[in-house]
């Protein structure tokens, strides 16, 4: 006769802290993503209740898997996309998905363009999501009440079902403009019934930014000049009174755009051979060549969906 397992009668959640890599993952956290203070804090938040609930499990305390869709409501490039990878490594860790992948989709992986499209499409999403989490941006658009032939209705009913039905399985993220998304959910009651945990992304500040672009610049092995500090700093202040603006995203732009003036630059000017520190530097003309410094836009292709006013 096999042995029957005795529940635990006590926990050490900071050993379980430790143990389930929580505390890996929340390190990772704090060390890879500047500022976002509040949405931090919420994550820790949402780690202790679901540390709590797995003891609870263990204990015969608790039968039912909490529901843990979640809505991310910002601006474009405040880090959401970034924080659901994390979520779903820390849910992953935790037990309460098996893979832990993030499937990332907007309406047109869900939606289709004819009569029978939308409801392959949108099964076929959750088949790869199933087991992780499935992170839909700019999900607002799912929702045209204003065109009777869209399709858009058929792909959230779907997903009210699953999220319903799989959510043991599977972890949906609905991100987007704050504004927008209470929108919808006040027009998709069915959501806002399923999604226990909102988290808003605040802006971040322009020394935040500034931070950001010299942790993106020394991912790939090049640096600012104390000028070039300098300008990009006052880069950030003017760009962000300009429309479009798009935090992080903003700055990952700019900076691509001054390593190619970087490049000219050097091309251009030298003569002779150039060592590692003239390779990897960014100047201030390298930033101050930006139209923005001029009254002008900075934006070398057209605004995404996303960046709309």
């Amino acid at each position: 006769m096999d042995a029957v397992t005795e529940a635990p009668k006590t926990v050490d959640l900071a050993a379980e802290y430790e143990s389930s890599g929580v505390a890996e993952v929340l390190r990772e956290l704090d060390r890879d993503l500047i500022g976002l203070a509040p949405v931090k804090q919420r994550i820790r938040q949402t780690a202790a209740l679901l540390l709590v609930d797995r003891a609870r499990r263990d204990m015969g305390l608790a039968q039912e898997t909490p529901t843990l869709h979640m809505s991310f409501t910002g601006n474009p490039g405040t880090g959401k996309t970034t924080v659901a990878l994390m979520m779903a490594g820390l849910l992953h860790r935790l037990g309460y998905v098996r893979k832990g992948h993030l499937v990332t989709v907007t309406r047109d992986d869900l939606v289709g363009q004819y009569i029978g499209h939308t409801a392959p499409k949108t099964k076929e999403v959750l088949k790869k999501a199933m087991g992780g989490v499935l992170f839909i941006d700019e999900a607002y658009y799912l929702y045209k009440p204003d065109n009777e032939r869209d399709y858009g209705q058929e792909a959230i009913e779907i997903l009210l079902q699953v999220m319903e039905n799989n959510r043991d399985d599977l972890v949906v993220i609905m991100a987007g403009y704050a504004d927008r998304m209470d929108r919808f959910f006040a027009a998709n009651p069915g959501f806002r019934s399923r999604i226990a945990h909102h988290i808003e992304f605040p802006d971040y500040t322009d020394a935040e930014l500034l931070k950001i672009a010299e942790a993106m610049l020394d991912g790939q092995n090049y640096g600012l000049d104390p000028a070039g500090r300098k300008a990009m700093a006052e880069y950030i202040a003017l760009r962000r009174t300009q429309p479009h603006f798009a935090n992080a995203r903003s700055v990952r732009n700019a900076l691509d755009r001054a390593r190619l003036r970087q490049a000219n630059r050097l091309f251009e000017t030298a003569t002779g051979p150039l060592d590692a520190r003239a390779l990897s530097t960014i100047t201030d003309p390298d930033i101050r060549a930006s139209r923005v410094f001029s009254g002008g836009l900075d934006v070398d292709r057209p605004a995404s969906r996303e960046d709309q006013p």
